[in-house]
């Protein structure tokens, strides 16, 4: 038969999740010796609100052997060089968390902690005021990096803000062209084998039963197979991200769209608006407990910049993972593995790494071993560690004026967020994770941006004298003034996406974070 010898991977649920999953393993894994199928209900809607990336989508895309531009043209998307903090600090703060450095190191000092030395004498520009990513976010420009360049176009990434549903069916159609079998029909039934307790067989509501040595969780928020099947626990997280709820809705495009993301902080939660070619996506998170559904929605529209383009749509959630992402036979991947609100925009991120990390561990012919303990492992650092960096937004708010957020700010920290805010906040130090994503320069964005000064900087910062210190500070600063005058608009960007006559762009991911 044409599937006698073959091994079968069957992912149930469609989505970003599930074709992303698709699309990765009709890529990498040899059609003669495996067959994939996806399940899916046209019947049953997906979340679909995260439209905004990090950098790492472009290391995806490329090795699938995506074109950037055909990517772009096919997502309606926009270029991203960073995320807006509107209201995190104080009530009228505000900065950007950039996808670059901000200043280089100098004598192997960090570059920060010269900042604190002229911060301390009254005499720093805003930290943002040393990235050329910043500066270029908020002028509204737009170019690819320079990686040969000593200056500072080489000093910063990109990502993009996209429709995920046309994401989605883009990788559809990459997947189904690399023979991905495609199965309409909603789940109905499990079985599990008596003897190992691994999933046997899936049983549709057409009376289809479907069996498959390896099952991909792609189920969303039901978690169908390592929620509800496997009985793998839910560990909530709630207690430090308070929000359970979001209302999103799309609006239409008044204006050329701005190369970042948004976060407008609100008195119980935070507001997001991404900017489309064609269109704005807007979301209210919050915290049901102070603020209604019908409350959320009326706030939401009152703040769109433009009309509405359907109803808002209330989304309910519990921030928090499974205890493990791969038990027996199933391997969860997206939502049905743990839900981190879109802050930082990650969703898609711990999809991908997901991803990439069962394509490296994927089990043998032998059945499953080591590996497994290893990928839940390292997932489960993934999520920590993404889950502390959101965490610490919320505790850093200076923002006394409501319940809310002086719960946020009184609220015990894990464990592991306290070592690093503790050592930021006596000497100044950055202590990277050896494994995770984010690096030194987006905590310093958010420590600076919220007003977190240490008590002290490095001791070696005072041997120049401090005029030179200020001079060389304002080279930098310069220097990034300069180089702006000759990037485009993000606006003639986009033009030239649209137009077919953008070259495509080299891949550098190296330094918003650890490359996957």
């Amino acid at each position: 038969m044409q599937y006698e010898n073959k091994r079968d991977v069957l992912i149930v649920g469609g989505g970003t999740a599930g074709w992303m999953t698709a699309a990765a393993l009709s890529r990498f894994l040899d059609p003669e010796h495996f067959r994939i199928r996806l399940v899916e209900s046209d019947a049953i809607g997906t979340v679909g609100v995260g439209e905004a990336t990090i950098p790492h989508i472009r290391q995806f895309n490329d090795m699938l052997g995506i074109d950037e531009n055909e990517f772009m043209r096919a997502t309606n998307a926009t270029y991203k060089l960073g995320i807006q903090f509107h209201g995190w600090g104080d009530k009228d703060s505000s900065y950007v968390h950039p996808f670059g450095l901000c200043g280089h190191d100098i004598n192997g000092v960090d570059f920060h902690h010269y900042w604190l030395r002229l911060h301390a004498e009254g005499k720093a520009r805003s930290f943002g005021d040393y990235s050329f990513a910043v500066q270029a976010a908020l002028a509204g420009k737009f170019d690819y990096p320079v990686s040969t360049s000593d200056g500072p176009r080489g000093e910063y990434g990109y990502a993009f803000h996209l429709d995920a549903t046309l994401y989605a069916k883009f990788l559809r159609d990459y997947a189904l062209a690399r023979d991905v079998q495609r199965i309409e029909g909603k789940v109905v039934d499990t079985e599990l084998n008596t003897s190992s307790g691994s999933i046997a067989a899936i049983k549709l509501d057409s009376g289809e039963r479907l069996m498959a040595e390896i099952f991909v969780d792609c189920s969303g928020f039901r978690s169908l197979l390592l929620g509800q099947t496997l009985n793998v626990s839910y560990e909530s997280w709630r207690h430090w991200l308070p929000c359970d709820r979001a209302v999103a809705v799309a609006c239409e495009k008044v204006s050329a769209p701005h190369p970042y993301t948004q976060a407008f902080a609100h008195e119980c939660g935070w507001r997001w608006r991404i900017p489309l070619t064609t269109r704005t996506g807007n979301g209210l998170v919050y915290q049901s407990q102070g603020m209604s559904d019908d409350e959320a929605a009326s706030r939401l529209l009152a703040e769109l910049d433009g009309p509405a383009l359907g109803d808002p749509r209330v989304i309910r959630f519990e921030t928090g993972k499974r205890d493990q992402c791969w038990a027996h036979n199933c391997i969860a991947i997206g939502l049905s593995s743990g839900f981190l609100e879109p802050l930082e925009s990650t969703s898609i991120y711990l999809i991908q790494v997901a991803i990439q990390k069962l394509l490296e561990f994927f089990p043998g012919h032998e059945g499953v071993g080591v590996e497994r303990e290893v990928y839940n492992s390292q997932m489960n650092l993934e999520y920590d560690r993404v889950r502390d960096f959101l965490i610490l937004h919320y505790w850093l708010n200076r923002r006394a004026d409501n319940a809310f957020w002086r719960a946020c700010s009184a609220m015990e920290l894990p464990e592991s967020l306290t070592e690093k805010v503790n050592l930021f906040r006596t000497c100044g130090h950055v202590e990277q994770y050896r494994q995770g994503l984010f690096m030194p320069a987006s905590w310093l964005a958010v420590y600076l941006g919220q007003g977190l000064i240490p008590e002290r900087y490095d001791s070696r910062v005072n041997v120049p004298a401090l005029a030179d210190v200020e001079r060389y500070l304002e080279r930098v600063h310069k220097g990034c003034v300069a180089e702006l005058r000759h990037l485009p608009s993000h606006a003639e960007a986009l033009t030239k996406i649209k137009m077919g006559a953008a070259a495509y762009p080299p891949s550098s991911l190296s330094l918003y974070g650890t490359k996957l």
